[in-house]
């Protein structure tokens, strides 16, 4: 059976101040991201006893409540390396992640439209949830997607490459209830840096999920 870890934070809890306090920080990694790992672990036990006792009609709610706690651990993951104290800006180039600039550009038509997409993307899941810039490999384009409670509005095979949390934990203690002002903080720590290598790793994926007959 699989177990999960809580991975380390690339950074101390102030690192990404003022744009997130140090309080949210450790409390989002500590506490909430730790949740989803035992949740997903648990969830796995449970699952491994319901096939060895034929409890076959408690299946469909565990999946559920695995596909919640594994995606909240991969989207969490992701996120604390999406960030950095000295990101922010515009990916160019000139910063060595120029295929990355222009893919968004090619994807989106231009930086501004995709920053305007996932801004709002981000600030209007229904309820809990997240912004996501993804790899679609079927096109080998850039998409913009939607999680709420950590499902439902993504493309199938794609891959999280840059993810915004839009969940009130994430930003409640310090901005309230101006989650749009949280998103637009959020831009001046992505690391573009992380996004690149990730956009990188995604494309150099084989694309089977269309096989010609």
């Amino acid at each position: 059976m699989a177990v999960y870890t809580l991975p380390e934070l690339p950074y101390d809890y102030s690192a990404l101040a003022p744009v997130i306090s140090p309080e949210i920080i450790e409390l989002h990694h500590d506490k909430h991201h730790a949740a989803y790992v035992k949740g997903a672990n648990d969830t796995l036990e449970q699952l491994e006893e319901a096939r060895d006792k034929d409890q076959w009609g408690s299946i469909n709610g565990l999946q559920k409540n695995l596909a919640f706690h594994l995606s909240g651990h991969i989207l969490h993951s992701i996120y604390w390396h999406n960030m950095t104290g000295d990101g922010g800006g515009e990916p160019l180039s000139a910063d060595g992640v120029g295929d990355l600039a222009d893919a968004i550009a090619d994807s989106f038509g231009s930086y501004a439209n995709f920053k305007a997409q996932l801004t709002k993307a981000s600030a209007t899941t229904q309820g809990s949830g997240w912004g996501v810039l993804a790899y679609e490999p079927v096109s080998g384009k850039l998409i913009v997607e939607q999680v709420y409670d950590h499902q439902g509005n993504v493309g199938q095979g794609s891959t999280p490459i840059l993810v915004f949390d839009a969940w009130e934990h994430a930003f409640y203690l310090q901005y309230r209830n101006q989650k749009v002002d949280f998103i637009d903080a959020m831009w001046a720590v992505v690391n573009w840096q992380d996004v690149a290598k990730r956009y990188a790793s995604a494309k150099q994926r084989v694309d089977n999920l269309i096989l010609a007959p």
